[in-house]
């Protein structure tokens, strides 16, 4: 459940801020005739992503159990790769969301209320949709085994999404100072460790649609020491999305997808500058000196 909660949590803290960014910047410039336009785009994009999870849960139940597994194996890896790009993306942009948002609103003010709807709307639904595909292949994995009961990982999952809404209300109103890279940066890497689990999830659904075979060589089978329905091992299911008898396919890919993107998203950013700047320093400085010594022989 927890693993489900820091999804809700993070997703919809990024979500909320960037609708406070974008409600707070109306205000203080004097624009609250745009507000409409603003709300409507995110009314929109939620109910996009909502329709896209129900989409998914609804639509699954009509496929045959090997089409479920392969369409289910799928969208795992897919909600993968979708959230390891989004929390790289997110430690690069977090200082500068503020920035980026106002001038792209900015830009959507001179255009009209159209573009002001599509504003909102972009912003929002790209994360919208990302959540419900995670959420959704998240949930399905921590629900397969029965581990976490039929709710616990959806109740997890909007009990972190009502907390961002709070935190975002709290960040709106002033009362909270949030340090945005740190945030990210602490919150992603949590993530990453969930959707290495995710991941290896979506292996085994795809093994079971006998898309990829492996199914029976098993890595390990721990299922006497660590019970599925004990409470250490509804936590770890929970949180990590532990299986107790892993594939030899899934436990490689778990290592292979977790270690180096862990490593990478970890690694110090920003610690110095670019190539492009350090370039850009040396030809000023050559000019300069290009200059002073044209000076000096004249």
């Amino acid at each position: 459940m927890f693993g489900n909660y820091l999804i809700g949590l993070r997703e919809g803290l990024e979500a909320s801020l960037v609708v406070c960014i974008l409600i707070a910047y109306l205000v203080k410039t004097e624009r609250r005739d745009a507000l409409k336009p603003i709300w409507i785009g995110i009314g929109v994009a939620v109910g996009l992503a909502l329709a896209f999870g129900a989409g998914l849960e609804f639509g699954s139940q009509e496929l045959t159990f090997e089409a479920q597994e392969l369409l289910g194996g799928s969208l795992s890896i897919l909600a993968v790769v979708l959230v390891t790009w989004m929390v790289f993306w997110m430690r690069r942009t977090a200082r500068h969301l503020r920035a980026e948002l106002h001038g792209r609103l900015d830009a959507a003010l001179r255009m009209g209320t159209g573009a002001l709807v599509a504003t909102a709307f972009l912003a929002v639904g790209r994360e919208g949709l990302e959540t419900a595909l995670f959420v959704w292949a998240s949930v399905r994995a921590a629900s397969s085994s029965g581990a976490d009961g039929t709710y616990a990982p959806l109740a997890g999952v909007v009990l972190g999404l009502l907390t961002a809404v709070f935190l975002g209300w709290l960040f709106y109103r002033g009362a909270l100072r949030i340090n945005l890279a740190r945030f990210f940066t602490w919150t992603g890497g949590m993530l990453v460790v969930v959707a290495a689990g995710v991941l290896a999830y979506g292996v085994h659904d795809l093994q079971e649609a006998r898309f990829l075979g492996g199914l029976g060589n098993k890595a390990f089978d721990v299922s006497a020491t660590i019970p599925p329905d004990s409470w250490y091992g509804t936590l770890l299911k929970g949180v990590f999305n532990f299986q107790p008898d892993p594939t030899v396919v899934q436990v490689t890919v778990w290592a292979l997808y977790l270690i180096p993107t862990l490593a990478l998203f970890l690694a110090p950013v920003g610690s110095g500058p670019s190539r492009r700047v350090e370039k850009q320093k040396a030809t000023e400085t050559d000019e300069k000196a290009e200059a002073n010594r044209a000076e000096a022989a004249g």
